[in-house]
């Protein structure tokens, strides 16, 4: 199967993109730097980041990838940096040829009803949490 793996959120040095460019098959995107989104908001790189992803998946989409991976999309609703109407668009286009996962949090009520599958998956202790650091490989 074509699979296409796309970051939405990150920078593109978070722990799986080594194995990511290394498996055949696998189109792999970050379309760039994407710093935290500090308590000011999003900056003009987070709104153009998020943007570059979303095309990119729907190119991977007329291209006729057969998985495409949306890694963290869910959290670009939370941030504005996207708007539910185009991920909607996104999953419409998916339907019925491309599987579709997309990650992140809070999956509003409509996404969730259009999706195949839904899965939430809830933090019920994390080292961070102990006074632990990130560490390479695992949160980043």
């Amino acid at each position: 199967m074509q699979v296409d793996f796309v970051q939405f959120m990150k920078s593109g040095n978070s722990g799986e993109v080594g194995i990511l460019e290394n498996i055949p098959n696998i189109n792999y995107l970050c379309p760039g730097k994407h710093p935290f989104i500090l308590s000011r908001g999003p900056e003009i790189v987070h709104y153009e980041h998020a943007e570059n992803a979303l095309a990119y998946s729907l190119e991977a989409i007329e291209r006729g990838t057969h998985l495409l991976i949306c890694d963290e999309i869910l959290n670009t609703i939370i941030f504005d940096l996207l708007q539910k109407e185009q991920l909607l668009e996104l999953m419409e286009g998916c339907k019925k040829k491309v599987e579709l996962v997309m990650t992140g949090s809070d999956a509003p009520p409509e996404f969730i009803r259009l999706a195949d599958y839904a899965t939430e998956f809830v933090q019920k202790k994390h080292p961070y949490y102990s006074g632990a650091k990130a560490r390479m490989g695992i949160e980043y």
